[in-house]
């Protein structure tokens, strides 16, 4: 049986690739890169016996997304089937060429043995219990943690096959764990340095480039010669709309997706020289933020300052702790400390407070009782989530939310 099946262009190196570990796809909405990674690892399962991992960040993504893909690729190629009965019939590894698809547990298995599994990170202890996997697809990587790209990494291993880590995603913001390990890593210490892997720009023009034995791989949605015109032009159009999301969707480069709130935010390399000017803006640029938080969120207080003329806002201090208690939590010896600097501030008369989530009254009762000054925010808006406002700009200043934004990075 002869099988035809389209290959986009732009892709038809990666597709046949097999020489590298580590594969990175980044590009536009509805490049195919996706679509290419399914076609791939199929064509690779007919040719060898292998047994591929397919993970998302949320298990309860994958069947409309990862599983429904190689579905397609499969029907259309008319190479699968749902019946157990008849591949069993027509002779496992012999004269069938169809591909079992399964739903409970989602899965496919070849011919020859081959089988594609699926998995979800919000589990991850059923990762750390997977065997005989050489070939990892990571879905939407900029979505999944970096400790959990690392826990995979160290977790897959087969003795006479050779490994092979795919991930693919959209190019969001620079601040993402993919653009830091793969494109520019910024090193931590007192200097901070940048070490570039790959120059992003170099690879947009290349489409194709091998860094530090990674193969790289761009794409826009003009290289899916299947894709209708009306969606280029719906992507077009966010250009109206949003710049950052039209460079992301459109063009496939990397930039923020919807509004980020701290855009300018910087690090302070110098101790010295950041202590000084926050102790320079006056105490009444002074704020003070409380979010609440338990099992997977944290408490989070964070405690800044405006420097009015200048117009940076400095965050000089962070208490950030879960699964503590309020009692345990109020007595941290740097909430009490916050709760001296409060104090201290209102008895010179600069009224102010610990402003916290306004979604807990019992607890900012709580806190009042051990002598905090502390209220709920009074503009939260829909859609904030459980999230303070922090900005500064409420009922007791009038100074505008500044431009810049710098932390000590402690």
């Amino acid at each position: 049986m002869n099988i035809t099946k389209s290959v986009s262009p732009s892709f038809e190196n990666f597709i046949f690739d097999w020489h590298y570990k580590q594969y990175l796809l980044i590009g536009g909405y509805g490049s195919g890169k996706s679509y290419q990674v399914a076609l791939k690892i199929i064509l690779k399962l007919f040719q060898e016996k292998r047994r591929v991992l397919v993970v998302r960040e949320v298990f309860g993504t994958i069947y409309e997304s990862c599983y429904h893909l190689f579905y397609e690729i499969l029907d259309d190629m008319e190479l699968v089937t749902k019946e157990p009965t008849f591949f069993r019939k027509k002779g496992y590894g012999k004269s069938s060429l169809k591909v079992l698809a399964s739903k409970s547990p989602l899965s496919f298995t070849f011919p020859n043995g081959s089988q594609i599994i699926f998995k979800g990170l919000d589990n991850p202890e059923k990762i750390k219990s997977i065997n005989d996997v050489s070939i990892v697809w990571i879905e939407e990587a900029a979505e999944i943690k970096y400790a959990s790209y690392k826990e995979i990494l160290g977790r897959i291993r087969v003795p006479n096959d050779s490994l092979h880590f795919i991930l693919s995603c959209n190019p969001v913001g620079c601040e993402n764990w993919i653009y830091n390990h793969f494109f520019r890593r910024q090193e931590e210490g007192e200097r901070s340095q940048e070490t570039v892997i790959l120059d992003e720009n170099k690879l947009y023009d290349a489409k194709e480039m091998i860094a530090d034995g990674t193969y790289y791989h761009h794409s826009t949605p003009d290289d899916n010669p299947f894709l209708p015109k009306e969606y280029l032009k719906t992507l077009d159009d966010l250009r109206k709309v949003d710049i950052p999301l039209y460079t992301v969707a459109r063009w496939g480069r990397f930039g923020a997706t919807g509004t980020r709130v701290l855009p300018q935010f910087e690090i302070a390399d110098k101790m010295t020289n950041f202590r000084a000017a926050v102790q320079g803006c006056d105490d009444s640029h002074h704020y003070f933020g409380f979010d609440f938080g338990f099992e997977e969120s944290y408490n989070a207080v964070i405690s800044m300052c405006i420097d009015v003329e200048k117009k940076i806002l400095y965050i000089y201090d962070e208490i950030y702790m879960n699964r503590v208690t309020d009692d345990v939590f109020a007595n941290q010896p740097e909430m009490q400390a916050l709760k001296e600097k409060l104090d201290s501030l209102n008895k010179q008369g600069c009224n102010k407070m610990l402003v916290a989530d306004n979604e807990d009254p019992k607890a900012i009762s709580y806190y009042r009782q051990q002598g905090f000054s502390i209220r709920g925010c009074r503009n939260k808006f829909a859609g904030s989530g459980k999230r303070p406002h922090f900005c500064g700009r409420g009922t007791d200043s009038n100074t505008e939310y500044p431009p810049n934004v710098r932390c000590c990075g402690e």
